[in-house]
């Protein structure tokens, strides 16, 4: 017995560090991801200028731009004018690290790990853009089909016709979704759910189920609180739920298709 713990404790650390690696990427990452969430939809370069306070648009300095620990030792507010920062920037920072933290805790092989991270890169800054914007960029999609395409080639290719058919189901799926009921969707959603295909593979399946009730569930609590005729009127973007359904398939999406199968067909 003790060499049998002996044994698993090196690989355990290992976990724990690749996890602990991936989180802190994850958050460095994240804050990326907050300047994309910014830029791509006013159309501005995300490459310049540095980032910069919106209100005074004084530069930050690199000892200020250290991911939620910065705005924790600024106590959210900018160096130099004082001016409110956005909780919503470490938030985005954690979750990402968290994110990827889970991504590398809950896969064993290195394609199934790059895939995940991959997916939550692509569709945490689109849930943000979708929310403020309703709409998600082509450029972001046609960067995640590529990530998704040449991951899969590259680490996995035996499983690749799996994950081009589950891109071509998900997205057709909401593609006739969209054609179905004009206005409750956009072309945006049904891309993005193509991609989430290509990264998730048959795990798209429940990834779009979970979208599809959560949106359910909020739409009904929307009719609820405001009436039918003003709940109608209101406008939900999709992209956050499809957002839930593809985190929540990255990391249960195998084993949800795993228990329809066995009981149920």
């Amino acid at each position: 017995m003790r060499r049998t713990l002996k044994s698993h404790l090196p690989r355990a650390d290992e976990a724990l560090m690749e996890a602990a690696f991936a989180g802190v990427f994850g958050a460095i990452f994240g804050s990326f991801l907050n300047v994309v969430a910014y830029r791509l939809p006013r159309h501005e370069s995300l490459l310049g200028p540095a980032s910069h306070c919106p209100a005074c648009e004084e530069p930050v300095k690199p000892y200020d731009n250290v991911p939620i620990l910065s705005f924790l030792l600024l106590r959210g507010r900018c160096r130099s004018c004082s001016a409110t920062i956005s909780p919503r920037y470490p938030l985005v920072e954690a979750l990402t690290g968290l994110l990827c933290a889970g991504a590398v805790l809950a896969h064993g092989s290195a394609a199934s790990i790059a895939l995940s991270v991959a997916l939550i890169l692509i569709v945490v800054p689109a849930a943000l853009i979708d929310v403020e914007h309703q709409i998600i960029p082509n450029s972001l999609t046609a960067l995640g089909a590529v990530l998704a395409l040449v991951l899969g080639l590259a680490l996995d290719p035996s499983g690749e016709p799996t994950r081009l058919i589950a891109g071509a189901a998900g997205g057709g799926f909401l593609l006739l979704a969209a054609l179905a009921y004009p206005g409750g969707m956009g072309m945006g959603d049904v891309k993005l759910a193509g991609v989430m295909g290509l990264f998730l593979g048959s795990a798209v399946a429940p990834a779009i189920f979970i979208a599809l009730l959560a949106g359910a569930l909020l739409g009904g609590a929307i009719l609820v609180r405001r009436g039918v005729q003003a709940g109608r009127k209101t406008k939900v973007p999709f992209g956050p739920f499809l957002a839930l359904g593809a985190v929540t398939a990255t990391f249960v999406g195998t084993d949800i298709v795993d228990l329809y199968v066995h009981h149920f067909l």
